[in-house]
This record gives C-alpha cells, sequence and structure tokens, in this order.
C-alpha cells in the first residue's frame, strides 16, 4: 500500500531543493527559472521514528527497516493554470494523482526571481488554491451535467450525486476548498470518487532563509497564521539548509552542523512527520532476530487488513494477531517477557489497529 505526499506552490519557492534534501538526490533540478520540473519528480524516504530502533535493540534484530513515505515534485504552478496557463493541465493532472499536498510557500527575499515579481507567501498560498478550486468548479459542472442525465431516468444514485456535487460546488462558489465540504459518512465514498484538488488535505511548508531555520521570520509568522485560521499544519524549515544536512554522512558531523544553527533536528524530520500524519495513518511493528520492521496502515485498519500489508496471504488466512502495545514491550523488555507476563494479547479480525502495536500474525492458507 503506497501513500504520496505530492510537493506543490508557485516557481521558484524552493520545492526541487526542498525534493532533492528529502531524497538526498539531486534527481530534480533546481534552478532559477520557472519551469525546471517538467515530469514530476518521485522518491521515497523513511520516516523517522524512534521506537523502531528501541524495538530492534531490545530484539536484537540484524536488519531496521523504517516505513516510507513517497513524495512526489511537481513543477510550479502559475496563476491561469486551471485554464491552461503554463503547464496547467499537466500539473494539476499530477496533483490529482497523490494523497496529500505539501505546499511550499516561500519565505525568503533574495535574488532568487519571484513570478508575481515580490514575495507574499499568503498570496502566493491563495493563489494556488484558487487555482485548485477553479478546476474543481469546471470538473464539477461537467459532472453535474451528466449526472443530471441520468437522474432524468428515475437513477437513485445519481440523484444522490447531484445533491453531493451541488452542495460542493455552492461551497466553491463561496470560495471554500472542498475539504471543508461536511460529509455524512455514507457520502465518503462519493466525494472520494469526485477527485477534487481542494479536497486534498495540506501541509504549508514554511520555505525560510538559513538564518530564520531555528526561530522563523515575520513571513513564517504570517503563514502560521494563515494555516491556522484553515484549521490546517504549517511547518517551518530551511530548504537551503536541509540540502547541505542531507550531503553529510558522518551522524557526529551533522549533529554538530545542525547545534551551530540551534537546531535538534533536520527540519526534513518534521516536514515527513507531519506528512505521515497528515494522511492519518498508524505504525505497526514486526520484530525479530532477523528484522525489525514499521508498516503503515491508515487509522481505522483491522488486524487482517494490517497483516495484508505485508502479504496477501496473511490477510486471506487471517487467525488472530498475537499483539503487545509499545510500551509494555519496552517495559517488559521484549515478546517471550511480554508472554510471561500475560501481556500479549490475542486479537481476532475485528479489532482496529493502535499506532505502536507490535504484531505477530497467525495465518493458514
Amino acid at each position: 500500500m503506497g501513500f504520496n505526499c505530492g510537493i506543490i506552490g508557485l516557481p521558484n519557492v524552493g520545492k526541487s531543493t526542498l525534493f532533492n534534501a528529502l531524497t538526498s538526490t539531486q534527481a530534480a533540478e533546481a534552478a532559477n527559472y520557472p519551469f525546471c520540473t517538467i515530469e514530476p519528480n518521485t522518491g521515497r524516504v523513511g520516516v523517522p521514528d524512534p521506537r523502531l530502533d528501541r524495538i530492534a535493540g531490545i530484539a536484537k534484530s540484524a536488519k531496521v527497516i523504517a516505513t516510507q513515505l513517497e513524495f512526489v515534485d511537481i513543477a510550479g504552478l502559475v496563476r491561469g493554470a486551471s485554464k491552461g496557463e503554463g503547464l496547467g493541465n499537466q500539473f494539476l493532472g499530477n496533483i490529482r494523482a497523490v494523497d496529500a499536498i505539501l505546499h511550499v510557500l516561500r519565505c525568503f527575499t533574495g535574488e532568487v526571481t519571484h513570478v508575481d515579481g515580490s514575495v507574499d507567501p499568503v498570496r502566493d498560498a491563495e493563489t494556488v488554491e484558487t487555482e485548485l478550486m477553479l478546476a474543481d468548479l469546471e470538473a464539477l459542472e461537467r459532472r453535474l451535467q451528466a449526472a443530471t442525465k441520468r437522474g432524468r431516468t428515475g437513477d437513485k444514485e445519481a440523484k444522490a450525486e447531484m445533491a453531493l456535487v451541488e452542495r460542493c460546488l455552492k461551497h466553491l462558489q463561496d470560495g471554500r476548498p472542498a475539504r471543508a465540504v461536511a460529509l455524512a459518512n455514507d457520502e465518503v465514498p462519493l466525494f472520494r470518487s469526485l477527485q477534487l484538488l481542494s479536497a486534498k488535505p495540506v501541509l504549508y511548508v514554511a520555505n525560510v532563509d538559513e538564518d530564520a531555520a531555528a526561530t522563523g521570520n515575520a513571513l513564517s509568522e504570517k503563514v502560521e497564521a494563515f494555516a491556522a485560521a484553515e484549521g490546517n499544519a504549517a511547518v517551518v524549515i530551511s530548504a537551503a539548509i536541509e540540502a547541505e544536512v542531507a550531503q553529510l554522512t558522518d551522524p557526529d558531523e551533522k549533529s554538530a552542523f545542525l547545534d551551530s544553527l540551534g537546531l535538534d533536528e533536520p527540519g526534513l524530520n518534521k516536514v515527513i512527520r507531519a506528512g505521515y500524519g497528515l494522511l492519518d495513518l498508524v505504525t505497526f511493528f514486526t520484530a525479530g532476530p532477523k528484522e525489525a520492521r514499521a508498516w503503515t496502515v491508515r487509522r481505522g485498519s483491522t488486524a487482517p487488513e494490517a497483516a495484508g500489508t505485508i502479504h496477501s496471504d496473511f490477510q486471506r488466512g487471517f487467525i488472530r494477531a498475537e499483539t503487545i502495545d509499545y510500551d509494555t514491550y519496552v517495559e517488559l523488555g521484549g515478546e517471550q517477557p511480554a508472554k510471561d507476563a500475560g501481556r500479549m494479547r490475542m486479537e481476532g479480525k475485528d479489532y482496529v489497529t493502535r499506532d505502536g502495536d507490535i504484531y505477530l500474525f497467525r495465518f493458514n492458507v
């Protein structure tokens, strides 16, 4: 099961620099002109989780494998993208294919050209959001026409679709993104089928200069206030610093460099964790002498569904999940002590996976 975050924003805000740092590669060309990224670049990164190292130490695991997220570097949007300006149609299609959006906003001044001639991150955020909503309006109007034709024949599903589409249209026409539409539980599958761009969960990434990496600046404060007003989260980083940190392979050297900047960890760790949270994911673990591994499922996934992320046979032949919560595993010193203390639980098909569960699946195919 793959989960991905698309990195978007106006041209020259630091998207490709951030992507390069995230993936520790130079796969995305970073240049001082718009549209230097034509095809979306994709990279997978491990999600930092200190619990995994602790589990691996207790289990004496030979290998440690983190769960991963996929990041997609999408070329810069410009005003008019919803009408095909720049490379609008292609970019909007790339955004449609991702699960969540990391919206990079420029919060630094300097010589790098800004497509609108001045630095204003809130204006930039509104520009991109407007283009996504305009594209959604056009798509919904087409969808409404098709549903209306089917509804005239008495199609009940078409009538339900018409009602939802009309509600979404009203929301967008009032200048509110689709993710703010209140939904009943039975409407969620239909809403998802609409594939609305402005329904994607958003994390704002305020990209500051090196001097503001630890404290932020006046521009990043505006971004944080804007995000809070929308009910979204924001992370402050310096993509330039993260690119430098990504090139350091010696842990002590990396730690010393971060200390000199007043940072206790790379900003990328915050971005990755926030992206993980944005997708409403939880982590479960498996551990043994061969390997300790973190796995990802959506919140609300059952034990059999979690088993299926390891192998489809595990889900198909699921019998039970022998389960220890992380705190108990650490407190008692591993699987066998937890068993001996009667703290390992036997969970069945209806059990909902909790963040930090350590599983041993029993199955028969």
